[in-house]
């Protein structure tokens, strides 16, 4: 038998908050959710890094993880916004990359060393197409529906799909 305590539900409740802009992920897929811990009978506080620094959609993970706590019995949410260490690209799970790619958004390509201990890193300059898996891919502006995406077009099938830029 599998027991959680309620710090561990919680966080599970808190993590799985969908992400305001990018809905097909929640904030936990999306490694935004840092921490949470109960800091007294019914009051939680949660830590909370956002995908950059003036983020506008910071407000609303706040008040969506207060609604779901709420609903759940927490009287007392305080969530804060934690810069340091900064969120990459690397905190997103497999899972919410194999969403993005699902969902049309071609995902972060992993900027970390793929060996722990210090190995080689990668060198992967191709951004494959969500949709047929070319890497035939132009860009086509910087910046797409939010700041921290880029619009590209597949040279191959031809669809614009959006980049979830490495950081």
């Amino acid at each position: 038998m599998v027991t959680t305590t309620l710090e561990e539900r919680l966080r599970e409740l808190a993590g799985s908050v969908p992400d305001p802009e990018l809905p097909v992920v929640t904030l936990a897929e999306l490694g935004v959710l840092r921490g949470l811990r109960m800091t007294g009978p019914g009051e939680v506080e949660v830590d909370l890094t956002p995908t950059y620094t003036g983020c506008p959609a910071v407000e609303a993970m706040t008040a969506d993880i207060e609604r779901v706590l709420h609903e759940n019995g927490i009287p007392r949410v305080a969530v804060r916004t934690v810069l340091s260490p900064p969120w990459t690209t690397d905190a997103i799970t497999a899972e919410g990359r194999r969403k993005l790619a699902e969902f049309g958004i071609a995902p972060p390509r992993p900027t970390g060393p793929a060996d722990p201990g210090g190995g080689p890193v990668p060198v992967d300059l191709a951004i494959r197409c969500p949709h047929c898996g070319s890497t035939e891919t132009t860009l086509l502006s910087r910046f797409s529906s939010t700041a921290c995406k880029a619009l590209r077009r597949c040279e191959t099938c031809r669809e614009p799909f959006d980049h979830f830029k490495e950081l």
